[in-house]
């Protein structure tokens, strides 16, 4: 799964990545503990164009009431996003590409302490995960939201938790955002061997309310 997440880049050079017209209202970078419900830069392709714009992590579906009227989705499985649904036409219609700079997951010692590791790419270019998006409009403003997809780990990546973020390639962002034909389902598997780099940092990261650059740093000996 996916989380918490990081992204230290400026919107800028992001959206000059993508080739993208930037919102004004992005989150200000850096950012060391991305958590659910938290805004994130997000790339859509919706005809205009590509936008990098601000959506709220965690997926409403149409049917909710409220933002907490059901479970908090910030994930979207592979193997079950075309049927889901909450899911389904966001999968066909609405796909986006979420980037960071890393990610966080967990795993646990023998007393069950929860024992926080980092992710990111070897060279700190930024990752880019696969995203589905829509906008939920029963409040008193319309909220934008997405969630990430994710996949089961592979060899690699089960060493620290049985699911992982789908990640994508420069080569896959528009056929994950539906520029160039069919085919996204086909991008929805585990990273390659070499994409991640990891290393234990403090558990200070456990709170929601921690901010800084040390929680990215790696734990002393």
């Amino acid at each position: 799964m996916c989380g918490r997440m990081t992204m230290t880049h400026p919107s800028e050079a992001m959206a000059q990545l993508f080739e993208a017209t930037p919102s004004n209202d992005l989150p200000d970078p850096p950012r060391y503990n991305i958590c659910p419900t938290q805004p994130v830069g997000v790339v859509t392709s919706e005809g205009e164009g590509r936008r990098y714009r601000p959506m709220r992590w965690g997926f409403l579906p149409h049917w909710y009431k409220s933002p907490t009227d059901g479970p908090l989705l910030i994930n979207a499985r592979a193997e079950t996003i075309a049927e889901k649904p909450a899911f389904r036409a966001a999968c066909r219609e609405r796909r986006c590409l979420v980037p960071a700079t890393g990610f966080y997951e967990w795993t646990k010692d023998e007393e069950g302490n929860r024992l926080p590791w980092y992710f990111t790419t070897p060279d700190g270019a930024p990752l880019v995960f696969a995203g589905i998006w829509q906008v939920w409009d029963k409040g008193e403003m319309p909220l934008t939201a997405c969630a990430i997809v994710t996949c089961a780990a592979g060899d690699w990546m089960s060493e620290t938790h049985h699911r992982e973020p789908v990640s994508l390639a420069p080569e896959d962002w528009a056929k994950w955002l539906g520029e160039e034909g069919k085919g996204a389902a086909r991008l929805m598997t585990p990273a390659p061997e070499g994409r991640y780099v990891r290393w234990r940092v403090d558990p200070a990261v456990n709170s929601n309310r921690a901010t800084g650059a040390q929680l990215i740093e790696p734990l002393a000996a």
